[in-house]
């Protein structure tokens, strides 16, 4: 028998690896607030500078009490961040599955009655709408094959259509064939929850008026006063539209009630109270073009209603003019005087150059004035996309997420002192040597 042997190996050092040159022999001064926010988005949002982060909903998924957020990925995942107290946000992987899809938009409702929440998502190039229930911890189940038809989907709203307390999903369509290529007509879609199996939809698209639709945003509001949901429709390639509800889901183009002045590419649209009247007011984002050359006008546009009817175009007199494109924002009281007021997306195109947020202060008659320099910290700057709001940290302000597209998603939050007194001191140097 060979007896056999061991022979150690002689140890050889390892070098440590040098440091990584972003955290490395520096102090990280943090960036100044506001008076109404503070960036958080270095400590409190997941890293991803090129996540295409084109919409969010703040809404409690695992019933702790506080706001997470569900995130659509364009050519990704989608996203789910829970809030782990104080609008820290921890990313959950594969929450909604590891599959990448053209997901354009997201909304949120309790769809199947049992007190979770639930989120409907929409895409655009591959057509794959997706619907994940809750289980109230977190956790989410696919049921996409309950939404009985597809279509290449860039926008969403979810509401009661029929009056019958239970959520309806309403996905606006395009048919645009390729990146700026030909557009086809293109069919919205209206999916009626069951009532008798909550969770359950049936296809009502049948049903809407009109055959081509080419929708790029769209709203559900009471429109003309009587109690159920009308929708206003913004189109990317015609007139927006206005739909007016029976109060049973069947609808009727009302269009000619709004003063629509100029062609508009149309991405998103806002329904609130802009001149303190009491009646709903119309907002349009617009673009000038989908990252192409100059085309239409891209000024944003503030429709007020007259009380009559219809809803006229008083754009020059209340808004800040601008020439930049802004796909998206959102409507938010930000200075709590009890008017609300405007976070603007900005672009500039051509060229897709990432610009500072626009906030827009409302003088509670809906006259507008910028104030960005006074509202937004300097430091966000991107390609603002759609943009939610809710109190993230429970101070009991509002707080704003900003989509980015191709950069990093930001966060507002609104409780700056609290933010002021935790800044640390810069560091004491070595005296100079006399």
């Amino acid at each position: 028998m060979l007896a056999s042997a061991f022979v150690a190996a002689p140890m050889i050092a390892q070098e440590a690896p040098p440091p990584h040159p972003s955290d490395h022999a520096f102090f990280s001064r943090p960036d100044f607030p506001t008076s109404v926010f503070y960036d958080a988005t270095a400590t409190h949002v997941p890293l991803a500078p090129k996540l295409n982060a084109l919409d969010s909903v703040l809404v409690d998924v695992d019933n702790d009490g506080d706001l997470d957020a569900v995130i659509a990925v364009e050519y990704g995942v989608n996203r789910l961040y829970l809030n782990e107290g104080k609008g820290r946000m921890r990313y959950v992987p594969g929450a909604f599955g590891n599959i990448m899809h053209d997901n354009e938009h997201v909304r949120a409702a309790d769809f199947n009655g049992d007190g979770n929440i639930d989120v409907v998502f929409v895409a655009e190039e591959d057509e794959v709408h997706q619907l994940y229930f809750g289980d109230g911890r977190g956790g989410f189940t696919d049921v996409s094959d309950r939404l009985p038809r597809s279509s290449q989907g860039n926008a969403l709203a979810v509401g009661d259509l029929n009056r019958d307390s239970l959520p309806d999903i309403f996905i606006g369509s395009t048919g645009e064939q390729g990146h700026g290529g030909e557009v086809i007509a293109a069919r919205n879609l209206l999916f009626l929850n069951d009532p008798a199996r909550p969770g359950h939809f049936h296809d009502a698209s049948d049903t809407l008026p009109g055959s081509d639709d080419q929708t790029g945003g769209m709203a559900l509001a009471d429109m003309d006063g009587d109690g159920d949901l009308d929708i206003v429709i913004g189109s990317p390639t015609q007139p927006n539209r206005l739909l007016i509800n029976d109060g049973a889901a069947r609808f009727t183009d009302a269009s000619d009630r709004l003063d629509l002045r100029v062609p508009m590419e149309t991405t998103e649209v806002h329904v609130f109270d802009a001149n303190g009247d009491g009646l709903k007011d119309l907002f349009f984002f617009n673009i000038t073009s989908n990252v192409g050359k100059w085309d239409k006008d891209p000024q944003t546009r503030l429709l007020i209603n007259d009380g009559k009817g219809r809803f006229v175009d008083e754009t020059a007199t209340r808004l800040p003019a601008h020439t930049f494109s802004s796909w998206a924002g959102t409507v938010v009281d930000f200075d709590g005087d009890g008017a609300l007021d405007l976070l603007v997306g900005a672009v500039q195109v051509p060229g897709f150059v990432p610009l500072q947020l626009r906030a827009w202060r409302n003088d509670g008659k809906g006259h507008f004035t910028d104030v960005t320099l006074d509202v937004v910290p300097g430091i966000t700057v991107g390609r603002s996309w759609s943009t939610s709001t809710g109190n993230l940290d429970g101070d009991g302000k509002t707080d704003v997420l900003i989509g980015g597209w191709g950069t990093q998603a930001r966060l507002l939050l609104s409780d700056v002192e609290g933010y002021r007194a935790t800044m640390p001191e810069s560091p004491k140097l070595p005296a100079p040597a006399p």
